[in-house]
Parts: structure tokens; C-alpha cells; sequence
């Protein structure tokens, strides 16, 4: 007995631990209400970045005089375009928050000229300031553009000749009707309402509707399997992994955009993961979870339907990266189920992921650790802020001018709709990915484990078809293109559009072109800067080019495979599942 009561009182905290204990949690507590009432940004990071800017360019006299020498530049040239209206050589004229020909007249010209006089000059007071961190340099500079954007005179009715001319046509009705819209849409915040108009867009009514069947579910994914609308169907099927940050349904859109479609539709047998959306229950899912319990779930399911087929993988934003991950890890232990890998938008290796690094260190880190803590998830509206931080002058201003000022509601689309779909990610698993990923890369760096054991993305063996997009600001191209520095045989694709729009990027829509160019293991690196001028530009879309490369590495024709698992019983539920419903 008397053991018994040694070994309890030996499991118990002392209390030195439970003091500790009691500090991490008030700490925690203190951090993740300040971190929801900002929103999620670090008010310390911003302070720090602010004083190291300002206190290093109070000591240089000479870049200060540099700043005034160059906006006393700037506004003679200023007053030229004002006095010459036809001169056609400012800035004003390229900048599309100015696009509109009535800006070139009095006194719309004197604002537009006069305001971005003030934002080259802020512009140019945040750069290159000796002794100031690059990274707090690239903060400070986004800041002051953000700022920026606030007072832009074509966010001010009055001062923006389009909403002065529609308020005297119509004689104030486009701003009673940008009331309304106003309204409508604080109460669809303070009720948690998607935005208006993307109701119509509903998934498995008429977004998300290739015919398809659910042939396995566990606690994290749905795996799809979709009909095959062809006689024959080529020998190796395609598994899409697409990211967890949002519904899976971006690729299968509507019936004239759907890639799983386009795939069905050429004669290819598609699997697809739906992620379940997670709640706080969740909360202890990691990355290893969504590699075990998802990337490789899905594969043995794969496995098991259509045994001794090797499997076109298709990873998409973070799905790719997982897929890096799990194929690295394939190869490293040798499995060798895997006949390509197909990475669109997906980064491996994370020092220039762009804009979204201005959100992320460890100050940063701390505060959304400290909210998630709270909430057990990270909720798709606090990361749908940062991403709208990215693109303040078409996702905020634009659209309030357009909606408030002009009155004019702008009819969603189904890109629009899954948009606003959001989903939430579990604390431990986007804890360990902004750590391992963003602030240590270890990926990239051969610090990465499965299992115990490092991870190297030379183990993956497979032809690798990477895509970029031109307009990226989540995963910039030339961070995608480091794949080239691997010994991959890679066939490299830079097409037009951004993160989503270039990726759907069905045949016939209009406006589209890509550079193609394959480079085998044995062949020299080429910088990208000189990829993009050397590489030829083809019109239109990228998707038949990458559907024939998909065909160049399969075996050959074969009968469409049996809907589901061997000898499974249970009635298979229709396509697109339950896991995308989920709120």
C-alpha cells in the first residue's frame, strides 16, 4: 500500500510545476484574447518594426534628404501632368485604381497626381534605410501601402469623378442603394452569413456535381471516386490532393470549369480527397496525422481497388506540399506506388513564400498559438483576413466602391462562392506547420522526420509536373520553380492568373497563356528570371498539355475499374459527401 501511495504522490506536480503551469495558462489566455481582438496580427511585431524603421531613419540625414529630393521630383512631374493633361507620361496614367479617363481632368487630376506624389514618397522613406532588417523593411513597406490605400482619393465619393458623376445621374440612388448593401452585409458579420448572393452556389446542386461515389471515410478525409464516362480508361488512376485550408470542390467546379471533369471525361479514373472540416475536438491532429490519415489512407484505398497499379499523384497548394512530404517519405522507404507527381501552386521549400511571410515569425507565431489555444482551431475567417491583407485594393477597396459607393452589387460566381466557403485547421497541426515549414524549413533543409527518420525530397524518384502562377502572392512561382534544383525529370509550367483563377484554367477561357518546358535530371540549371525570357508562350489553357503528359507516363487502355473496395457491402454514398457540407 505504502508503495502504491509513493508512486501517486510521485506522478503529481510539484508545486514549482504547477505554478509554471498556472503562468503559461494566464499568459496563453491574456495573448489569445488580445490576438482575437486584433485580429490576429501581432501588435508587439508591428511596434518593434516601427521603431527599428523610425529610430534608424531619425539617424540618416542623407536618406532623408534622398526622400525629399525624390518627392520634389516627383511632384514637378506632378505638376506637368496637371498642366498638361495630354502628356500622357505619369504615373497616374498605369494605375488602375486611376483607370478611368475622368481622372485625367480637372480636379480629379490634382488628387490622383498629389496622392501618389505622398505614396512613391512613403514608399520610397521605407526602403533601403541603412540599418533597418530586410524582413521589418518588407513590413514597414506593406504597411505604408496599406495605409496608403485607405486615403486613396478613389476610395473618397467625393473626390472620385466615377462617384460623382452616378450620384448626379441618378441623383443620390447609387449611394441609398450602397446603404443598403452596407447594412445587408454587417448583418451577415454579426450573424456569421456567408456573403450575398453565394447561397445560390450549393455543393452537390450545382457546384461540385460529377457523378461520383464515397468508398472510404474515416475521422479526417473522404476519399471519392468518380464515374468513369468513357468505354475504356487509362491503367493508372489520379489522386488529387487538394488543400485543407479550403473545400476540395475548387477543382470540380461547375461542369464547364471542373478539372475532375476534364480528367473523367479524357478517360482517366479520378480519386479525389474531401478533408473533413475540423472543430476543437480536433484540436490534437498534427501533420503526421494528415500524411498518415489522409494522403496515405487514401493511396492504400487506392491500392486495394485497383491492386498492382502505380498512381498519378496530384497535389494542389498545401495538399502538394503534404503530398512532397508523403512521397518523399514513399521513397525513402521504398514504396513505389507512385508513377508522377503533379504539384500545382506547391511549395517545399519555404524562404521566399512571398507576401504571407510579413504574417509570419515568432511573435506572430506566439499570438495565433496563443488563439488557437483558446479556440482549439484556427477559424477560416481569421486566415481569410490575412489573405485579404494581401490584396487590400481589389479584395476591400475595390469592392467598396463598387458595392457602397456605386451601388452596385456584384453577381458571385462559383469561384466566389467556394471562396467564402471556409474551413478551420486543427491548433497542433498549423502550430507544427508554421514552425517546421515557415520558420525553419525544415523541409527543404533534410530536418523534416517521419516516423522518426529525416525526410529528403531526393527520395522521390517519379516525373514531376510542377505549375506556377504568374500572380501568386501565397505561393510565389519562383518558389515553386526551386523544384528545378532538384534531380527531377520536371516538366515546368508558368501560366497566367493567381493562386486559384490560375489553376482553373479550363480550355476556352479567354485571356490565358503558358510557358512549357521539361528538363531532365542530367540537364543544367537555368535561373528562373531566365526560364520565364527564354520559354515560349503558348495561348490558352495548360490543362491539355498536362492531361497528355499524364498519358505519355500511363501504361495504356484498360476496362473501367469496379466502384469501391472488394467485397464491400455497405452502399456507397454519393459524391461530393458529407465532409464538405460541414460548417
Amino acid at each position: 500500500m505504502s508503495n502504491q501511495i509513493q508512486a501517486q504522490t510521485q506522478t503529481l506536480p510539484t508545486p514549482s510545476e504547477q505554478w509554471q503551469d498556472l503562468v503559461h495558462k494566464i499568459d496563453r489566455h491574456t495573448q489569445g484574447k488580445m490576438g482575437q481582438m486584433m485580429g490576429g496580427v501581432s501588435p508587439i511585431h508591428s511596434m518593434l518594426v516601427y521603431l527599428d524603421w523610425l529610430s534608424h531613419l531619425a539617424i540618416s540625414p542623407g536618406k532623408q534628404l534622398d526622400v525629399v529630393k525624390g518627392t520634389l521630383e516627383d511632384a514637378q512631374e506632378a505638376a506637368a501632368n496637371i498642366m498638361q493633361p495630354d502628356r500622357q507620361s505619369g504615373i497616374c496614367c498605369t494605375d488602375p485604381r486611376f483607370a478611368s479617363a475622368a481622372w485625367q481632368h480637372w480636379p480629379y487630376n490634382l488628387y490622383a497626381q498629389t496622392f501618389q506624389v505622398m505614396e512613391r514618397a512613403w514608399d520610397r522613406a521605407t526602403r533601403d534605410v541603412p540599418g533597418v532588417s530586410h524582413k521589418h523593411e518588407d513590413v514597414a513597406t506593406f504597411a505604408a501601402r496599406q495605409w496608403m490605400d485607405v486615403f486613396s482619393p478613389s476610395n473618397v465619393p467625393w473626390m472620385n469623378p466615377d462617384v460623382v458623376k452616378a450620384t448626379a445621374d441618378e441623383h443620390g440612388m447609387n449611394l441609398f442603394r450602397g446603404a443598403l448593401n452596407w447594412l445587408d452585409d454587417l448583418h451577415r458579420i454579426v450573424h456569421k452569413l456567408p456573403p450575398a448572393g453565394v447561397e445560390a452556389f450549393t455543393p452537390g446542386d450545382n457546384v461540385a456535381i460529377t457523378p461520383g461515389k464515397v468508398v472510404f471515410r474515416n475521422h479526417l478525409i473522404e476519399l471519392i471516386q468518380y464515374s468513369p464516362s468513357t468505354e475504356k480508361v487509362h491503367a493508372e488512376p489520379i489522386l488529387i490532393v487538394p488543400a485543407w485550408i479550403m473545400k476540395y470542390y475548387i477543382l470540380d467546379l461547375s461542369p464547364h470549369n471542373s478539372m475532375v471533369k476534364f480528367l473523367v471525361d479524357k478517360g482517366h479514373t479520378v480519386f479525389m480527397i474531401s478533408w473533413k472540416n475540423p472543430t476543437s475536438v480536433d484540436r490534437d491532429m498534427s501533420m503526421e496525422t494528415y500524411r498518415a490519415d489522409g494522403v496515405m489512407a487514401a493511396i492504400d484505398t487506392i491500392s486495394q481497388i485497383l491492386p498492382e497499379r502505380k498512381i498519378h499523384s496530384v497535389g494542389y497548394c498545401l495538399g502538394g506540399t503534404m503530398l512532397e512530404i508523403a512521397a518523399a517519405t514513399m521513397g525513402r522507404d521504398g514504396d513505389e506506388r507512385l508513377a508522377s507527381i503533379s504539384l500545382f501552386a506547391a511549395q517545399g521549400d519555404f524562404t521566399e513564400a512571398g507576401e504571407l511571410l510579413l504574417f509570419i515569425n515568432h511573435s506572430q507565431v506566439n499570438l495565433l498559438e496563443a488563439m488557437m489555444s483558446e479556440q482549439g482551431v484556427l477559424q477560416g475567417s481569421q486566415m481569410a483576413g490575412a489573405f485579404k491583407l494581401l490584396h487590400t485594393s481589389d479584395l476591400i477597396w475595390s469592392r467598396a466602391l463598387k458595392d457602397y459607393m456605386l451601388g452596385q452589387r456584384e453577381k458571385p460566381n462559383d469561384l466566389m462562392a467556394w471562396n467564402a466557403d471556409t474551413t478551420r485547421m486543427p491548433a497542433r497541426m498549423h502550430s507544427e506547420y508554421l514552425h517546421k515549414l515557415f520558420l525553419h524549413n525544415d523541409l527543404a533543409t533534410g530536418r523534416y522526420e517521419v516516423n522518426g527518420a529525416p525526410i529528403w525530397f531526393t527520395d522521390i524518384r517519379v516525373p514531376c509536373f510542377a505549375v506556377g502562377t504568374v500572380s501568386d502572392h501565397v505561393a510565389p512561382w519562383k518558389s515553386v520553380y526551386k523544384l528545378h534544383l532538384l534531380p527531377l525529370d520536371i516538366t515546368f509550367v508558368l501560366t497566367s492568373g493567381g493562386h486559384n483563377a490560375g489553376i482553373v484554367s479550363e480550355p476556352g477561357h479567354p485571356n490565358r497563356h503558358f510557358q512549357l518546358r521539361r528538363r531532365t535530371p542530367e540537364e543544367r540549371y537555368i535561373a528562373p528570371e531566365r526560364w520565364q525570357a527564354e520559354v515560349p508562350h503558348q495561348e490558352g489553357s495548360w490543362w491539355p498539355a498536362w492531361e497528355n503528359w499524364l498519358v505519355g507516363h500511363s501504361s495504356g487502355l484498360i476496362a473501367p475499374p469496379r466502384m469501391g473496395l472488394p467485397n464491400q457491402k455497405k452502399k456507397l454514398a454519393d459524391a461530393p459527401g458529407e465532409y464538405v457540407h460541414e460548417q
